[in-house]
């Protein structure tokens, strides 16, 4: 639920970052998001249910714990799937669904199977990250390939990974004894630790990129994205010299996270505010 929810968060910003405004077609295909995105994530615990019974992490999910039959989550997350896709279709338009269902193809149909096999799976698999603010773009009325959204989308792309290789940090004995192959095998704590930093940085100059798009930016969100990443660099640097003590990469995934959701807030805001003044 965090997750899904954080999802139709992201498209609400990139309906406001477009129309700069609130409306309750903005809601719609949130919500139309959300269920889309929670029908994909029910469908991934159907496609790893064995592999969930072997991590501790996910043990007690509702397949694995026995709380829910499979056949019964099979049918519950294709229900959501279409709901989402007709929400989203109705409230917005046909660009706005194939992403969508781009996003939904690419999760379960490409990089669950593809994680089994290779540990950078999660690089091309950061795409899904980076759709759903395009949907909220497109949904508004604006072009998916548009530089503004673009760079916004690939600020999602960046935050991925070392969300997902934090979670490896912390997690990575229940990735191995599922049978996952892990970069904590090729590489060791030290070496994947500064590695992960350097996405953490990369996603703080990235977090900068955007109101280079956006000439309208208004000097005191400028200054904000410069502070947060000035933060979020000091922050998470323990990670690259107490490795070896797990609370630190917790910590670093809370601060990430927390990053890009005070990123998320601002833009809307800032652009919330320009295009009113300019109405």
């Amino acid at each position: 639920m965090k997750i899904t929810f954080f999802v139709a968060l992201t498209t609400s910003a990139g309906y406001i970052i477009y129309s700069g405004k609130l409306a309750w077609e903005m809601i719609a295909v949130a919500i139309g998001v959300f269920l889309l995105a929670s029908g994909s994530s029910a469908l991934n615990e159907y496609q790893e249910r064995e592999f969930d019974a072997m991590m501790e992490r996910t043990k007690n999910r509702p397949i694995p714990s026995g709380i829910i039959s499979s056949a019964n989550a099979l049918l519950i997350s294709l229900i959501l799937i279409i709901t989402g896709s007709a929400v989203i279709f109705i409230f917005s338009n046909l660009g706005s669904v194939l992403l969508g269902l781009l996003a939904f193809f690419w999760y379960n149909f490409f990089y669950t199977p593809l994680k089994r096999k290779n540990v950078m799976a999660v690089v091309p698999g950061s795409l899904i990250g980076a759709i759903p603010p395009v949907i909220g773009w497109t949904a508004a009325g604006g072009s998916p390939v548009d530089i503004h959204i673009l760079t916004v989308a690939l600020f999602f792309f960046i935050w991925q990974v070392p969300h997902f290789w934090l979670l490896l940090l912390i997690y990575g004995n229940d990735y191995a004894a599922a049978g996952f192959p892990t970069l904590t095998k090729k590489f060791t704590d030290v070496q994947l630790s500064r590695i992960t930093f350097i996405w953490i940085a990369a996603l703080a100059v990235s977090g900068l990129l955007i109101p280079v798009n956006y000439p309208s930016s208004n000097f005191f969100s400028i200054v904000a994205l410069v502070i947060l990443g000035m933060w979020l660099l000091v922050d998470t640097r323990k990670i690259l010299t107490h490795y070896l003590e797990k609370i630190n990469f917790r910590k670093a995934f809370i601060t990430i996270n927390l990053y890009v959701l005070a990123v998320i807030i601002i833009i809307s805001i800032d652009q919330l505010i320009i295009k009113e003044f300019y109405r």
